[in-house]
């Protein structure tokens, strides 16, 4: 029997959507369109009371001026960036997400890439896996230790501040750059603030990156960016792609400018076959080869975070249905 309600999964899921059934069966027919462009949702999406989008699409103006009574658009994520949230607004249409789903996942995550560059753990087995060099710590020299080297953050949200805690559990020292964070977070958390982002990059051994992408953070890390952190130093980004030139990342290592770079989103996703960084990564004669770790935007996945995500969407869409009080809107 069809439900009064009308609730669609844009992208990403394509099962049984038991977890949004579970929150939503007795209230609205749930369907997964399995689509990764805005064509694919022409014709199977305008009469949707709420939506739940994930990562591997946009929701531009074209989409959302043909939504006839859309009451919620909930991003099963962090970021909203692929969203024309400023457009949805002037249409009455409350842009939410899903910001406490898998917090330590991705800042578990920036942690593992950043422990597995700066001790040369991933250098040495992909070196050796190929045959390259010595069977010996030799090609690590020089390996400095993490107790008491600094460990920047951009961004000290959610994620940002698991990561600082992760990070100062190993002994580092701990600084952040976030001009939008109130002051006090730097004492209760024992960690230190910079004022300036060149202040933050001037000193870390190590930056990861935990801030959205906005017209602001649109390339902050490029490639004058990256001359001004501490030579032989190392970049991880699990947040979101535009915010660094990824162009810039290969001649960085090439140089020893930076002794290696983490990196799990990109501006395209799945990124170009041309992409100057995938091209890097590919060729076993390019310095950066052995220096790179790149994995698919897979920062946020737990079989537990997958689940949050998804029932807390579910959640927020219920909710919106509902006419009850709407929590975490972005616009």
């Amino acid at each position: 029997m069809s439900k009064p309600y009308h609730v669609v999964v844009t992208d990403f899921i394509q099962d049984e959507l038991q977890p949004e059934r579970q929150v939503l069966g007795d209230l609205a027919d749930v369907i997964a369109l399995g689509a990764r462009t805005e064509d694919a949702l022409v014709g199977r999406i305008e009469d949707a009371d709420a939506i739940i989008l994930f990562h591997e699409m946009i929701l531009t103006r074209r989409t959302l001026e043909r939504l006839r009574h859309c009451k919620l658009i909930v991003r099963a994520g962090v970021g909203y960036d692929n969203i024309d949230c400023a457009f949805a607004r002037s249409k009455g249409i409350p842009v939410g997400n899903v910001p406490d789903y898998g917090s330590e996942e991705v800042a578990d995550t920036a942690i593992a890439m950043a422990l597995a560059l700066a001790r040369g753990v991933h250098l040495l087995n992909s070196r050796l896996r190929a045959g390259v060099g010595p069977w010996s710590y030799l090609q690590t020299v020089p390996l400095a230790r993490l107790r008491g080297s600094v460990f920047g953050i951009i961004g000290l949200g959610r994620i940002g501040t698991a990561a600082a805690l992760r990070a100062k559990a190993l002994g580092m020292t701990v600084v952040f750059y976030d001009p939008y964070k109130p002051d006090g977070y730097d004492k209760a958390l024992g960690i230190r603030r910079c004022e300036t982002l060149d202040e933050l990059l001037a000193q870390s051994r190590i930056v990861s990156i935990h801030c959205p992408a906005t017209d602001e953070t649109r390339h902050m890390i490029d490639a004058a960016a990256l001359a001004r952190m501490p030579r032989g130093s190392f970049l991880v980004n699990t947040a979101r792609g535009p915010i660094v030139e990824t162009k810039a990342v290969p001649e960085a290592i090439a140089s020893g400018q930076l002794a290696g770079a983490g990196i799990d989103v990109y501006e395209n996703e799945p990124p170009l076959p041309d992409d100057p960084l995938l091209v890097a990564w590919r060729d076993p004669e390019h310095p950066a080869h052995h220096r790179l770790i790149l994995n698919p935007h897979a920062a946020f996945y737990s079989e537990e975070g997958l689940l949050d995500m998804r029932l807390k969407g579910a959640e927020a869409c219920r909710r919106a249905i509902l006419g009850l009080p709407l929590r975490n809107i972005v616009n």
